[in-house]
């Protein structure tokens, strides 16, 4: 099979592109990309069966591998990612080329899960907020996690008039350790990126 000369990365919101910008070189240094922002949830998944036919031409002459990334919200994760397969199945793309990562609960789990990332972002975050009952799974705060990625930097004197997400991925994302993330869903969205890759070689 063809190396992977780039991932091209479909994702829901502007927020998200802004962190993959800077996660993906560190999760798959020297692979080259591009990050497609959609309009949202809806917006993605109306277009994705022609935008998924269209890469079925000539994703095996040009090595491309496709990574769609999307928040469960209410979804039940099982039948959304059946879903997004059964896409690819019909646009006529292979399984081994394509990745589909459910954020289980919001891409700010990500950021929950990384808790000197967001004290070296906002220092007056305390870096033992990760040991408070509420955060110690990113994946299952009371309220959710962009809720409660909002509370956490407006008690300490962030984002006082709301969290403003793009704002926020680039501030977090930089000092992310990508290997020391406590998001399951990051975890799964990172080694999954790494085999897609590793198994275009």
């Amino acid at each position: 099979m063809t190396a992977p000369s780039c991932l091209e990365v479909l994702v829901e919101e502007p927020s998200a592109e802004e962190a993959l910008k800077t996660l993906l070189p560190k999760i798959v240094p020297d692979v080259a990309f591009r990050i497609v922002p959609f309009n949202g949830k809806g917006d993605l998944l109306r277009k994705l069966p022609v935008r998924l036919r269209d890469y079925a031409y000539y994703w095996a002459e040009t090595g491309l591998r496709i990574v769609v990334l999307l928040d469960r919200d209410d979804d039940d994760c099982v039948e959304l990612k059946s879903r997004l397969v059964e896409i690819a199945h019909e646009a006529g793309l292979p399984g081994e080329v394509t990745l589909f990562r459910i954020v289980i609960e919001e891409l700010e789990a990500w950021f929950l899960g990384d808790v000197p990332a967001l004290h070296a972002a906002y220092p007056k975050v305390p870096p033992s907020l990760g040991n408070q009952t509420k955060f110690r799974d990113p994946e299952n705060v009371a309220g959710g996690a962009w809720e409660g990625l909002e509370h956490a930097l407006q008690k300490h004197g962030y984002h006082k008039k709301g969290l403003q997400k793009v704002r926020a991925a680039t501030d977090i994302a930089p000092h992310m350790d990508i290997e020391n993330n406590r998001s399951k869903s990051f975890q799964v969205f990172r080694d999954g990126l790494r085999r897609l890759v590793k198994e275009g070689n």
